[in-house]
């Protein structure tokens, strides 16, 4: 078996596989155990699904013996967030009194994913239904950052990002409602995209109108994020936005980057009033170099930008419908930081809700201003690496020394605007700060332009020259 199988991207282990160079049950077999070396330190599963798994690898390896026809991740492990259905696999939501919950069938981006060859090892974690942007909760604990235990790891996607950064699953599906998967991508220096809304069918969506929420794919490289979007992409009856939506090949685009000549980016460093810390801004100026080394331009914009009141009202107006009853019957078996987000909406009113979604019908046309004359927007994941382990959403929070207000609204005001406005943003990994913190990047594109701002993802990323550096893992 050749040496640290958990360190190959997904791209290399399909190709590997498919070659017959190893065996899908050597690539199982040795991330099940990288995952049990780092499980106890890092605690970034839920459940992790061994047997199942090798049950998988060894059908896989039939398939290959065989001559079978094999799908673009055969053989390749992933894992899925905790909020995203599994069947046969309990699927939690981080939530104690959904612990024996056992769907009868996948998520659609579950199934689509094993249909491509692809074998689940594991759930991972998740704060209570993905409610914050942090990862803890009473059912596991907490899941620190990958790269310092005193540290976040982000969240609501935390564990998926964990588990891929410190190779116990070369590909995770994740979820974004307000930045879940791109927050805790730039705490721990991974892939995370939030695709165009529509791109990949929500099976698990409420309300599939007004749905600002995505499942996602998260990896070490944008290669591989093109892989998972590739497998979980296209039109399912499930979901209106994904409907005639036709076929794009992310895998081509991105294989097909050369430079950024010719592109256009507009970047901002902060929103108006809000503040970003010295060494991110100097990661971020500092990419902004690398753009412009790549034949792209940069010129600046300024964004009038508070999207906290619209986000809150509208994101916890359907938390409140979808969970109080949840909170009055299982109340003492949930967090109170999440029964506190929960009666937060108590007091917001139809008409209350009904003007957020006004506001959000002028924010989107507020971003396509932005893209004029534009292919790309830039700017910071989040204003300053990861927070300490052990803080509260409710807290407040520092930045250089200066205490800022709402975490939301200081730490990542630049992700929450595109859940609401559809447009794809992808946060890929640009530095460090002193600490050895990964610092993330996002990418935001038009509407449908996944693939193009994949390709210039990529492009940032062998200029970065980051995929080297690992956390510790002693």
């Amino acid at each position: 078996m050749p040496p640290e199988l958990w360190k190959w991207p997904a791209a290399e282990l399909a190709r590997a596989i498919r070659g017959r160079h190893i065996s899908p049950v050597e690539a199982t077999t040795a991330i099940l155990a990288h995952m049990a070396a780092q499980q106890p330190r890092l605690n970034c599963f839920i459940t992790v699904c061994a047997d199942q798994a090798l049950a998988q690898a060894r059908a896989a390896e039939g398939a290959l013996m065989r001559g079978d026809a094999l799908g673009a991740l055969h053989g390749v492990p992933f894992s899925v967030k905790d909020i995203v259905n599994t069947r046969d696999v309990a699927t939690t939501f981080g939530a104690l009194p959904l612990r024996g919950n056992v769907p009868a069938e996948d998520a659609v981006s579950v199934a689509r994913l094993r249909r491509a060859g692809a074998i689940l090892i594991g759930k991972t974690t998740t704060p209570e239904f993905g409610s914050k942007g942090f990862t803890d909760a009473p059912l596991f604990g907490a899941t620190p950052n990958a790269w310092s235990p005193r540290h976040t790891c982000g969240g609501s996607s935390g564990g998926a990002a964990v588990a891929v950064a410190a190779g116990m699953a070369p590909l995770a599906i994740a979820t974004d409602g307000g930045g879940s998967t791109r927050i805790p991508a730039a705490c721990n220096g991974v892939v995370g995209i939030k695709q165009t809304i529509g791109v990949v069918p929500h099976s698990q969506a409420l309300d599939l109108f007004g749905n600002q929420t995505y499942v996602t794919p998260t990896a070490r490289t944008v290669l591989d994020t093109a892989l998972m979007l590739d497998a979980m992409a296209g039109p399912h009856p499930c979901d209106p936005w994904s409907q005639g939506r036709a076929a794009v090949d992310h895998v081509q685009a991105v294989r097909a980057a050369r430079d950024l000549r010719g592109k256009r980016f507009r970047y901002n460093v902060a929103p108006h009033g809000r503040r970003v810390s010295a060494q991110v801004e100097q990661a971020f100026r500092q990419a902004l170099l690398h753009i412009e080394s790549l034949g792209g331009s940069v010129e600046p914009f300024e964004a009038q930008l508070d999207i906290e009141p619209l986000w809150r009202t509208v994101n916890h107006t359907v938390w409140r419908a979808r969970f109080a009853p949840l909170v009055q019957q299982h109340g003492d078996a949930l967090s109170a930081t999440f029964r506190r987000q929960i009666e937060s909406a108590q007091d917001y009113s139809a008409l209350d809700y009904q003007n957020a979604m006004f506001a959000r019908s002028r924010l989107f046309h507020t971003v396509q201003g932005w893209l004029d004359d534009a292919d790309f927007l830039v700017m910071p994941t989040l204003t300053r690496t990861a927070l300490p382990l052990g803080t509260d959403i409710f807290d407040r929070m520092e930045i250089d020394g200066a205490e800022m207000g709402d975490i939301r609204a200081n730490w990542y005001p630049w992700t929450m605007p595109f859940n609401m406005t559809g447009h794809p943003a992808v946060s890929i990994p640009c530095g460090f700060d002193s600490e050895r913190l990964p610092v993330g990047l996002q990418i935001v594109a038009p509407m449908f332009c996944d693939a193009q701002m994949l390709q210039a993802a990529a492009c940032l990323e062998a200029s970065f020259n980051l995929l080297q550096a690992w956390p510790d893992m002693s």
